[in-house]
């Protein structure tokens, strides 16, 4: 009850009481800027590790001592694999594609239509045009950002360029193809909208001089005279693939993975490299960031906890003559700490809350608010070239929530010792002699 009524103005304790609700808003600001900022970080960390391991699988194998023509029954073989979820393979190289008056470098990657339904995150991102008789398509699914440097749509030729073509007399030539754009998609991701072509598998090997033509058993020398008919019966084309990516149910559990994917002994020789290794420095920074971020914030709640601390003082300076006239009635050291110690963290717990609340709705609504604001100020905030993603994605972790809140409400309560100690010092003798 008296913590009740020093926390309540009168017009002779207004400025205390002014300087506690401040200090009540300065730990709700620092609760609900941690949360705020913790829920983003997660989204932005999760958002990235989806879209990433949403087209690059957690293992990637490269093979290794002979050509990658039997891809079909590796793939087959790595599905049985214990912890494997699916395998694609694939043929990749590097191109400039060249639309109306504008180039761009961009990664092919030519991908057959069973495999690329595995990959529901492109498959289902598709915002014109569709996959549907992919493989019979021969043309080509481009990302809507590369579609605007490019300047196409749908229906429009890409021309792409590879330096290492046809062996000539006079060296290589570059080789020159155009392939209509039959899908433009949206990732969400700058990245891969920005720099990835897909293909279907059949052109991709053609355009990449990924088949071997090897002379078929029992055949002789042909003659030199032979018709293109039959020096096509007379050869045998045997395409290849550039590589196999792997994914897995749980992408924290690679080292187990790969355990059982080398212990499989009748899988083809592979240089394997996950997704760990691939973005080891990227995902290590931003988990810096985040220690940082988190210890950075965290000091408005300590300065909001020394609010306390302050307030506290001037209340107990205020509040001498009470605290005397107490004491005299039989009010003990412990009953004096316990008004003051009451008084404070009151202050602390309602500004957590507050702030709780706010964190949480806020984070909620996070993409919601800085559209509005960009839209109301005519700015781009967090721009999707710079920050990767193209809206502001954020995640709320419950233990990270109640780490916040414990830490606030232990900080007000550790602020209210000092003053509720000093105030049960107080001799009441003194505290009166001047009244």
């Amino acid at each position: 009850m008296i913590a009740g009524r020093y926390l309540r103005a009168r017009r002779k304790e207004a400025f205390i009481s002014v300087i506690a609700s401040l200090t009540m808003v300065g730990v709700a600001i620092g609760v609900a800027t941690l949360i705020v900022v913790m829920s983003v970080m997660n989204g932005f960390r999760g958002e990235l590790l989806d879209k990433i391991l949403g087209l690059n699988g957690h293992f990637t194998g490269y093979p290794i001592e002979s050509q990658f023509t039997d891809y079909e029954e590796t793939v087959k073989a790595l599905e049985q694999v214990d912890g494997v979820t699916f395998a694609v393979s694939f043929v990749e190289g590097q191109v400039l594609a060249s639309g109306v008056g504008s180039s761009a470098g961009v990664t092919v990657r030519g991908m057959d239509e069973e495999n690329l339904k595995k990959l529901d995150l492109l498959y289902n991102a598709a915002e014109q045009g569709g996959f549907d008789q992919w493989d019979d398509s021969r043309g080509v699914a481009i990302g809507y950002r590369l579609a605007q440097t490019l300047g196409v749509g749908i229906g429009d030729e890409v021309q792409i360029i590879n330096p290492e073509g046809a062996m000539t007399p006079f060296g290589s030539t570059p080789q020159i193809r155009s392939y209509p754009v039959n899908v433009i998609y949206n990732l969400g991701m700058v990245e891969f909208d920005s720099y990835f072509m897909y293909m279907p598998l059949e052109p991709a090997q053609d355009y990449f001089r990924m088949v071997d033509e090897v002379l078929k058993p029992g055949m002789g020398p042909l003659d030199p005279l032979a018709s293109d008919e039959e020096i096509d019966a007379a050869y045998e084309r045997i395409p290849r693939a550039s590589a196999v990516e792997i994914f897995i149910e749980d992408p924290d559990q690679v080292a187990q993975v790969r355990r059982n994917l080398l212990d499989q002994t009748d899988l083809r020789p592979m240089v394997l490299t996950d997704w760990q290794q691939r973005n080891e420095t990227f995902f290590s920074a931003l988990q810096v960031e985040r220690v940082v971020m988190f210890t950075i914030l965290s000091m408005i709640i300590l300065v909001a906890a020394f609010n306390i601390i302050s307030s506290l003082i001037m209340l107990v300076k205020d509040k001498s003559a009470d605290i005397a006239v107490l004491r005299t009635m039989g009010a003990t050291r412990g009953s004096i700490m316990r008004v003051f110690s009451i008084t404070g963290t009151t202050i602390g717990v309602v500004g957590t809350l507050a702030g709780t609340v706010i964190g949480l709705i806020v984070a909620a609504n996070a993409e919601f608010l800085r559209s509005s604001i960009s839209n109301l100020l005519g700015i781009t905030l967090f721009p999707p070239e710079v920050f990767f993603l193209s809206s502001l994605p954020s995640r709320t972790d419950p233990v990270e929530v109640t780490v916040v809140v414990t830490m606030a409400l232990g900080l007000s309560f550790l602020a209210t010792l000092y003053p509720a100690w000093r105030a049960a010092q107080y001799d009441p003798v003194e505290a009166l002699r001047y009244e």
